[in-house]
């Protein structure tokens, strides 16, 4: 998705944005028995309209068609393992609980500050400091798992 992007737009900062977006758009809507053509169809008809409202904005013109020969391209090579649920994971774990537990939350649960506040038992400003502080602390693990 991240080439079919950078194909259309020509820079990194805007394609890895773009590809975040459709991601972002795709995930909640699909279904997980959903079949591997369906994803694909989907994923693209998702991308077409995250490209056409980039467009819209930066052009003022909308461009809805994205090129054939360059779509198979993209689905034509089989993705790489990924070590990120491992990698999360790990980090997750090293997380004291209520840093752990804030950031599930939030990211794996897609719940918002206040949803997650509430399942906490704390103020929302005080699930805010939760979650800047167990990012902070998750990044310093990243870099020392990393090293």
């Amino acid at each position: 998705m991240y080439r079919l992007m950078f194909a259309k737009v020509g820079n990194r900062p805007d394609a890895e944005d773009l590809t975040a977006e459709v991601f972002v758009a795709v995930l909640r809507p699909l279904r997980v028995s959903a079949s591997v053509g369906e994803v694909r169809a989907y994923l693209l008809a998702t991308a077409r309209t995250v490209l056409a409202e980039y467009w819209r904005r930066t052009l003022g013109k909308e461009v809805t068609t994205l090129d054939e020969e360059h779509i198979e391209t993209v689905f034509a090579d089989p993705p790489a393992p990924s070590n990120a649920p491992r990698r999360t994971a790990a980090i997750l774990s090293a997380l004291p609980d209520q840093y752990r537990r804030i950031l599930e939350l939030r990211f794996l649960d897609s719940c918002s500050v206040r949803e997650a506040a509430a399942e906490l038992g704390v103020s929302v400003a005080n699930a805010k400091v939760l979650q800047h502080r167990a990012l902070r602390r998750a990044a310093q693990i990243a870099q020392e798992v990393d090293q």
